[in-house]
């Protein structure tokens, strides 16, 4: 299918699966190796600090399982009626400590950076100190000085929130109508300011950057361009490649992996995808998957037009419930080099989330949301690649309220 019917199925809602023809190289981005590396050194020296302060993170490395899913790829074929030729494994993002979703990576990570940098520009701390000291109280004194903001359609709040909070960052989450009602009480309770907007997420963005312009002491976490936020996603492709080791899988051009990853902004995939493209090179297939009624990544890819395109352009309504991925338009800094990151994008339509939700609750007992449940069609989607190994990235879950999930499950267990 060409990009003109492509783009007439997008903008008529329909679910699409777009090939992109990959021949750019990741040599041309700005961002090296090294800077990941870099990153991952920089969380091994506050692993002491984050296990002070959350100790459920058992010495102090956030870090998700990767578990096999043959139960939930043999309902899949059932239920699509079709073969998934190779091993399926589930990256548990959604199981992330502190802030239960992809967003605790690079989140996280861009609050302790900037931490650390105040710490050491007022002398306070050096790179061979032990940062579990950060956690005492003239630490607190002097990050309550400073303020954090950030936009967010719920998950990005939270990671920022919870940590910001806990380390005594004043801290002011910018939330759009369609984040949660949940997400912004647990937020409130966890000591961060919310302040809700009637419109959208690029809104929420929007106000939050302008705010923390006119103020020297705050310092904004902008999804939508921060390459602090890309290299903190980045490391997980250094875990996941140990993480695959010890299972004894082995990668390679003819046993390649194949990654399927939720896509809202495309800070998180993004960054993922870049970080898995350094380790794997060519023995990788990655793909974004977003709702069709907000593929912002996808249109700006299709067009050409990137990061410079809405999806209210087309008339699409960025109406979905996969909350975190409700978002009209996309990364700058991510949208501008997709092309080099992945091999394709394919869309899903809400029913179809709450229908995988369903099924990988009964088949492996593992709660999602409806954005994560997105990468569990991956192998179904994506006819041009079988072989190797199929991984879906589930992005969050593990913080919705009881009550809530319990309406999602029976959602998507009466479309079963």
């Amino acid at each position: 299918m060409d990009d003109n019917n492509i783009l007439q199925c997008i903008v008529d809602y329909e679910p699409v699966f777009w090939s992109n023809q990959r021949e750019n190289l990741i040599s041309d981005i700005d961002i090296t190796m090294e800077d990941i590396i870099d990153a991952e050194k920089r969380l091994q020296r506050f692993a002491p600090l984050i296990d002070r302060l959350f100790p459920e993170t058992c010495g102090g490395i956030i870090e998700s399982p990767l578990v096999k899913g043959e139960s939930l790829k043999d309902e899949l074929e059932k239920v699509y009626d079709t073969k998934v030729c190779g091993e399926f494994l589930l990256k548990c993002d959604s199981h992330l400590k502190v802030a239960g979703s992809i967003k605790a990576r690079g989140g996280i990570y861009e609050v302790l950076k900037h931490a650390e940098k105040i710490a050491m520009d007022q002398k306070m701390l050096s790179k061979d100190d032990d940062y579990s000291k950060l956690a005492n109280k003239e630490y607190r004194d002097l990050f309550s000085k400073y303020k954090i903001g950030v936009g967010s359609t719920g998950n990005l709040g939270l990671s920022i929130g919870i940590i910001s909070s806990s380390l005594g960052f004043d801290v002011t989450v910018h939330m759009s109508s369609d984040a949660k009602k949940w997400k912004k009480d647990m937020l409130r309770n966890k000591g961060a300011k919310v302040v809700e907007y009637e419109d959208d997420y690029t809104k929420a963005v929007e106000e939050g950057r302008k705010q923390c312009e006119i103020d020297s002491m705050a310092y904004f976490v902008d999804d939508e361009n921060s390459k602090d936020l890309f290299l903190g996603y980045s490391v997980a492709a250094l875990r996941l490649k140990n993480q695959l080791e010890e299972m004894g899988i082995k990668v390679s051009r003819e046993h390649p992996i194949n990654v399927y990853l939720p896509c809202g902004v495309g800070g998180a995939p993004g960054g993922i995808a870049f970080g898995l493209r350094n380790v794997f090179k060519d023995n990788l297939y990655c793909y974004f998957v977003e709702p069709t009624h907000a593929p912002c990544m996808l249109l700006g890819l299709v067009t050409g037009k990137k990061s410079s395109i809405s999806v209210k352009d087309y008339g699409i309504d960025n109406i979905t419930e996969a909350d975190g991925l409700a978002v009209g338009s996309p990364s700058k800094l991510v949208s501008n080099i997709a092309d080099k990151l992945i091999d394709g994008i394919y869309t899903i339509d809400d029913e179809e989330l709450f229908k995988l939700l369903y099924i990988t609750k009964e088949t492996m007992d593992i709660k999602i949301e409806p954005s994560a449940a997105s990468s569990l069609k991956g192998p179904i989607a994506v006819k041009e690649k079988s072989r190797g190994i199929h991984i879906a990235w589930l992005t969050g879950g593990a913080f919705l309220p009881e009550k809530e999930y319990i309406k999602m499950y029976n959602r998507g267990k009466g479309l079963k």
